[in-house]
């Protein structure tokens, strides 16, 4: 054999050699994604097992004919955030609500409304019979009283529903990587324990679990109101880190940090369902606060809700759920919207 000829049959196999280890790569590389995917999915599965828990004797909402399908039809999830720490002593069956969030959502244009309820606005709790601290329900009757209250002041069904303590909220932020949100104020908190030892810095800031904790539950500078307008732009900092392409690794660590602080009616499969929402980047979300008043006149302090805004914002949900057709409704002032009931009152939030 001629060296000229020897030189070209080496360079062929060192070619074929190279294309073999790249072959085997990139077999190894789909190997480990499939692998990695089918431990995510277990994980996923297990922690959805664990944190299954129904609210007895109901099926679906009393307020709806048919069990909803999160995939086809418009649903309301309400997330209830409770502080079940051992520093404050309060177990499950008897803490209030510290946040209460109620959101709708609307598959065929990709949008959610997410309305945040004040801890301490008066409403009736079926479970007692009479008006008292939206906070109140919880320690009255569980989460089965906390869903009845909310159904009642909005009039819409709640399909399901999601509590989380405290645990599972600094550990969420802390597996997506923190999150990016505008500090209002300087301030020193209280951090899950109770003690003063979270510095807040005016501005925008990246916050780790404590310290977003902090930031959602303070309400000593501004109002109840304002609370709430945090615990929304919390919770969408947190969509947005968890949809981000450099969470995708993470989601073994979110999973983990949910683990036994999470409860909901949600099975496995409804909560893959959701994924629709997320397919081609965020739903648009819209954030809607409740108007009302501070009342010290019973010598407890309530806030007492505008019913005029809280029929105007009933009315938005409805139609939004699919539930009542979009047509004129009232302003503040108690004249006829022209148009798109939803374009109104959201130009009245806007305000």
């Amino acid at each position: 054999m001629k060296r000229t000829d020897y030189k070209k049959q080496k360079k062929s196999s060192g070619k074929r050699l190279a294309i073999k280890v790249a072959l085997l790569l990139t077999l190894s590389l789909f190997l480990v994604v499939v692998a990695y995917a089918t431990s995510l999915q277990k994980k996923a599965e297990n922690m959805a097992v664990r944190a299954y828990e129904a609210v007895p004797d109901r099926p679906k909402s009393e307020i709806r004919e048919v069990k909803v399908e999160p995939a086809n039809d418009n649903v309301s999830i309400l997330f209830i955030g409770v502080d079940d720490s051992e520093a404050r002593h309060q177990g499950d069956s008897n803490s209030r609500s510290d946040a209460l969030l109620l959101a709708t959502l609307n598959p065929d244009n990709k949008t959610v409304k997410l309305v945040s309820i004040p801890r301490d606005s008066y409403a009736y709790i079926p479970e007692v019979g009479y008006k008292d601290k939206i906070t109140h329900a919880h320690a009255f009757g569980g989460t089965r009283a906390t869903i009845e209250t909310v159904e009642e002041l909005f009039e819409i069904p709640v399909d399901y529903y999601v509590k989380m303590n405290f645990n599972a909220f600094i550990d969420v932020v802390d597996a997506v990587g923190g999150i990016d949100v505008e500090v209002p104020y300087d301030r020193t908190e209280k951090d899950e324990n109770d003690k003063y030892s979270i510095h807040l810095k005016k501005g925008m800031q990246h916050l780790d679990g404590k310290h977003a904790l902090a930031l959602a539950r303070t309400r000593k500078l501004d109002t109840d109101v304002e609370r709430g307008k945090r615990q929304q732009m919390i919770l969408q900092a947190i969509m947005k880190e968890a949809v981000s392409v450099k969470s995708i690794t993470k989601y073994g660590d979110v999973i983990e940090a949910v683990g036994d602080n999470m409860k909901t009616d949600m099975t496995y499969d409804v909560m893959k369902s959701f994924l629709e929402y997320a397919k081609g980047g965020l739903p648009q979300v819209e954030t809607l606060s409740l108007k009302g008043y501070d009342d010290m006149s019973t010598g407890t302090y309530f806030w007492k809700l505008d019913e005029t805004y809280l029929a105007e914002v009933k009315q938005l949900l409805k139609v939004h759920l699919g539930l009542s057709p979009d047509s004129s409704i009232l302003t503040d002032s108690g004249s006829k919207m022209n148009g798109s009931t939803e374009e109104a009152l959201e130009d009245s939030f806007n305000d």
